[in-house]
């Protein structure tokens, strides 16, 4: 009953770390306040369900949880969530706070799946939910990019009728051109850390549990293309070089490019297999 309330705790504290990114990220590029606000509690959630791991750890050790590769990265996880909390409420400088969770993120991953602790049914209970939650985080990145690509198809429309002056009644139903434009960059603001959160589990994962992990596989290959392919696209747009239909065109190529993925990646993949 023990080991099955740390493991519920364990998946907890990945899956908030990992919402806490996509908020941060999002506030980081598009100045949300409430994002921030948002991200901030999560990542305070995290740090009490990690102190609340170490407590019980030196309850059960009668000391303190440091004197092995596994503890220290729990220390080591939890003074980044420390620090990262610190530098929000004091120093408030975004940038640093963002590359710090990031970093605790991928390191309380490695501890909560690292194959030192958990053992038998527990431990097998872990690595698959971790498979789970891979797999989840890349199809929720897919479906926020599919959003990105239905309002960048949307806002040509709505460019080209604005363009002609054609004003009908299904003229009055659709959002401005501003609306459309903000909706493109919060969807692929969440899907660019969702991707890169499933990334990491799913990296990690490959690790663990295949005998032979080939890195050059087909699909891990495709996703890095895409992550890197849609932080281009932040960058330039950032930088006020990509704007308008072209932004709008951009997005629809990408997408075609994350159905590729999905689909034909998949069946080129040596371990990507579903049936």
């Amino acid at each position: 009953m023990a080991d099955l309330t740390m493991t519920r705790l364990y998946e907890v504290m990945i899956v908030l770390y990992a919402i806490s990114l996509v908020f941060y990220f999002t506030d980081y590029f598009y100045k949300q306040i409430r994002a921030r606000r948002i991200a901030f509690w999560l990542v305070s959630f995290v740090w009490v369900i990690q102190s609340t791991i170490i407590l019980l750890t030196i309850i059960e050790l009668k000391r303190f949880p440091i004197l092995s590769l596994y503890e220290g990265i729990l220390f080591y996880s939890w003074l980044l969530v420390t620090l990262s909390i610190i530098l929000h409420c004091i120093a408030r400088v975004d940038l640093p706070v963002f590359i710090i969770n990031i970093l605790g993120f991928v390191f309380a991953s490695i501890f909560t799946f690292m194959p030192k602790r958990p053992t038998g049914a527990v431990g097998e209970t872990l690595i698959s939910e971790m498979l789970f939650i891979h797999i989840s985080f890349a199809i929720l990145s897919y479906a926020a990019f599919t959003l990105a690509f239905v309002f960048s198809t949307l806002y040509l429309v709505l460019y080209r009728l604005l363009k002609k002056k054609k004003f009908t009644h299904l003229w009055t139903r659709l959002p401005s051109l501003q609306q459309t434009s903000n909706w493109i960059n919060v969807s692929f603001f969440v899907g660019i850390p969702l991707l890169f959160v499933s990334l990491i589990l799913g990296f990690e994962w490959a690790l663990l549990t295949l005998d032979s992990f080939f890195i050059f596989d087909a699909k891990i290959i495709g996703s890095f293309i895409l992550l890197v392919l849609y932080c281009c696209i932040l960058y330039v747009n950032r930088k006020g070089k990509l704007t308008g239909t072209n932004y709008a065109w951009v997005h629809i190529y990408a997408y075609l490019l994350v159905v590729a993925n999905f689909f034909l990646g998949s069946s080129l993949s040596r371990f990507h297999l579903w049936y």
